[in-house]
């Protein structure tokens, strides 16, 4: 007897749910960032394909080959299915993009390439830096060439400093051991100095960066898109 749409609705994802679990386990990262993108990838794909998932054939078809693939031991080809996860994308840049396209983009946070890299902007993504009036220590994660934030911001922070608007300000993860609450800052480019040996203590710095290398923290390939040049 055929089923009903329920009932294949209800098949398919019975039939998901073992080779979704050993994908998110394995494939997704240990990190919210990672499995949040991977997540919300798979859900645009099925808004995309649209009913052709709720018949039970291709969820079955589709299945076989996840299975296949894992018994292989290869890794699934998500490209075009789930994504370019592999390949160095990620949530953070997406947001970016989103933010962008809203007409946002403040605090370094436009995906738009810094390419080429002008001259005057003396910091680089990854440099351990030091503010030079309040102490603390972080890691830049972006720049722009002149600050970008909101005005109602811009009058508040930067008072009557109106040079500081004109000069490169950076986004910097701050060290937990400096300021206990973790805290992103936009900071003028006057204000900073770097440091090394020193790495710094956030919870999203391994969203940012692969590792330390002793001197400064070596960029994600999604952020190294961003700043080819840092």
């Amino acid at each position: 007897m055929p089923l009903d749409q329920r009932e294949q609705l209800t098949l398919a994802v019975l039939l998901l749910c073992v080779p979704l679990q050993y994908f998110a386990g394995r494939y997704m990262g240990s990190s919210e960032i990672s499995r949040s993108y991977a997540i919300s990838k798979m859900i645009t794909q099925m808004e995309l394909i649209g009913s052709k998932w709720f018949r039970v054939e291709p969820w079955k078809r589709w299945c076989a080959r996840m299975l296949a693939r894992i018994t292989e031991g290869g890794i699934p080809d998500t490209a075009g299915e789930a994504g370019d996860a592999m390949e160095g994308e990620s949530p953070a840049l997406e947001v970016m993009k989103f933010r962008e396209e809203k007409g946002g983009g403040h605090f370094a946070s436009s995906a738009r390439p810094r390419n080429p890299r002008p001259p005057h902007v003396e910091f680089r993504v990854g440099q351990v830096v030091k503010h030079k009036l309040w102490g603390y220590h972080g890691v830049i994660i972006g720049w722009d060439e002149t600050a970008k934030a909101p005005k109602d911001w811009l009058k508040a922070m930067h008072g009557g400093h109106a040079e500081w608007r004109e000069q490169p300000n950076y986004a910097v993860l701050v060290d937990t051991r400096d300021r206990p609450a973790p805290q992103l800052t936009y900071v003028p480019q006057e204000n900073i100095e770097p440091v090394k040996s020193i790495t710094i203590k956030h919870p999203s710095v391994d969203d940012y960066f692969e590792k330390y290398d002793g001197s400064q923290y070596l960029a994600r390939p999604w952020l190294k898109t961003v700043y080819p040049r840092d």
